[in-house]
């Protein structure tokens, strides 16, 4: 009878310990990993290339346009000092703000670039008119919103006008794109120097709309 109190503790001191052992395993395992990953979660990317607005070349076309509004009209002219006429302006635009440099005649411009249909005529554009009875004799830039700037004729300056007016949609001739905006930096192409001579158009050349002009 003495010895059931050792063997009672015995016993217990065994349990005890297995207890122990079995706790010990699971706190090293629990610590073993990490908490697990939350449903969602995401891996972080490296920063990729930066979106690039494919307008923003001819839009600089546009800008540079409204900023010579106001301008006199000079026929043979080319430059803001000397004034423009309708294909200088266009000439000098195109040049200063997308470094593409343009023939000096509205009949020769009118074959560079690609045709557009009229749904497709973005800020920057060329926009031709019949207006001496001679295709492409006018010439302006389209800057959105159905209207575009030009120089019209002897005695007005540069305009923005609109090409719903009856005198302007009856004598749409079309509009092209001469400036690809995806070969066009980010930022605009610094101001070249004085655009290298251009011999004077002849009468012809340029759309001498005067009366229309006055108006």
């Amino acid at each position: 009878m003495p010895q059931r109190p050792l063997r009672l503790f015995s016993l217990n001191a065994s349990r005890t310990a297995a207890l122990a052992v079995s706790a010990a395993a699971l706190l090293l395992a629990a610590c073993a990993g990490g908490p697990p990953p939350r449903q969602g979660s995401s891996v972080p990317r490296a920063p990729g290339k930066p979106m690039i607005d494919p307008s923003a070349g001819l839009e600089e076309i546009s800008i540079q346009a409204m900023s010579l509004v106001g301008t006199p009209y000079r026929y043979g002219g080319n430059t803001p000092d000397s004034g423009f006429d309708c294909s200088g302006l266009v000439r000098y635009v195109v040049q200063r703000a997308a470094n593409v440099n343009l023939p000096r005649t509205t009949e020769q411009m009118g074959q560079r670039g690609s045709s557009l249909d009229r749904s497709q005529v973005a800020s920057g554009d060329l926009v031709f008119f019949n207006t001496t009875g001679r295709a492409n004799s006018h010439v302006g830039i389209y800057v959105g919103q159905n209207r575009f700037v030009h120089a019209p004729a002897t005695g007005g300056t540069v305009r923005l006008e609109d090409m719903g007016k009856s005198y302007w949609a009856s004598r749409y001739n079309g509009a092209r794109r001469v400036v690809a905006a995806s070969n066009l930096p980010m930022t605009p192409a610094p101001a070249p120097e004085a655009p290298p001579p251009a011999p004077a158009p002849t009468q012809e050349d340029d759309d001498p709309i005067a009366a229309f002009a006055r108006q």
